[in-house]
């Protein structure tokens, strides 16, 4: 999967119109704009669906806003320093493309078409996704953890990439997520093990989906042991049987086996013989 980083106007304006106001002075603008042009203001509002869609030949309807931020000498300075902060992610992306390559290709699987990202200013505090293969990005960068940012992007990219469940089922979707973003390409990223990491509620689940899990990723039987102290996880590998299969699904059929077969991986028992399950 390759990521296209850009700085569009009409994007930009957008957000700084209708998102939280980044700075006293912004805030102020804003509110100058809407006292005079409400009616325009609010046709803005409407712009986004259409500009998402087809960022390359938007043309708003009424272009008096954007002109005047365009013409504003605060909007233009924010810009340049949207298009630094642009920079900065696309050097962080470039630096981890070898890992975040592996990501969608050997762990999710998923074969994703090519990504443009919207980079707006880090202040709002945003990672979405507006339409089909588009993100809009702007959240700070920390510089002692600075993976957590492409933590965030590809995790938005992985969840609009897979199918929503409900209830119990999505529990199963995020602790597999959680898996292959959290544990296994965080840990890639950093050469640090980062498997004790659990979200609240997940501990259990991903307990008993762990052993189904190397078995995705293939890890061959002979070393599961060795995989066991590195994620510093146990379990009795006799206990179960080798689902050679696994390692050939991508991750929406991999959540969706686990889902099928919940009744034999939930359990709290402990298993007297290896136990068979449906890999269909």
């Amino acid at each position: 999967m390759r990521a296209k980083f850009i700085v569009n106007d009409y994007v930009l304006i957008w957000n700084l119109l209708f998102q939280a106001s980044i700075s006293e002075t912004m805030y102020k603008l804003k509110q100058k704009i809407w006292q005079t042009y409400k009616s325009e203001y609010n046709l803005v509002f409407k712009d986004k669906t259409m500009m998402m869609k087809d960022y390359k030949n938007f043309i708003p309807n009424n272009d008096a806003i954007y002109n005047i931020l365009l013409e504003n000498k605060d909007y233009l300075k924010l810009k340049k320093e949207v298009e630094k902060y642009r920079l900065e992610v696309m050097k962080l992306w470039d630096k981890n493309k070898k890992e975040t390559t592996n990501l969608f290709n050997n762990i999710l699987r998923l074969d994703i078409v090519d990504y443009t990202i919207f980079v707006v200013n880090p202040v709002l505090n945003i990672i979405e996704q507006p339409s089909k293969n588009t993100l809009i990005v702007g959240k700070e960068i920390d510089k002692k953890h600075s993976m957590n940012l492409l933590l965030d992007i590809t995790r938005e990219i992985a969840n609009n990439n897979i199918k929503e469940y409900h209830g119990e089922a999505e529990k199963f979707k995020l602790a597999i997520l959680e898996f292959a973003l959290d544990n296994e390409y965080a840990t890639n990223l950093s050469k640090i093990n980062y498997f004790e990491y659990n979200s609240k509620g997940l501990v259990n689940l991903k307990k008993w989906l762990y052993p189904y899990w190397l078995m995705y990723l293939g890890v061959p039987k002979d070393e599961l042991k060795k995989r066991m102290e590195r994620d510093n996880i146990s379990f009795d590998d006799t206990k179960y049987a080798y689902e050679k299969e696994l390692k050939k699904m991508n991750i929406q059929e991999f959540i969706d086996f686990c889902i099928r077969n919940k009744r034999y991986i939930v359990r709290e028992h402990k298993m007297d013989k290896p136990v068979i399950i449906d890999v269909i």
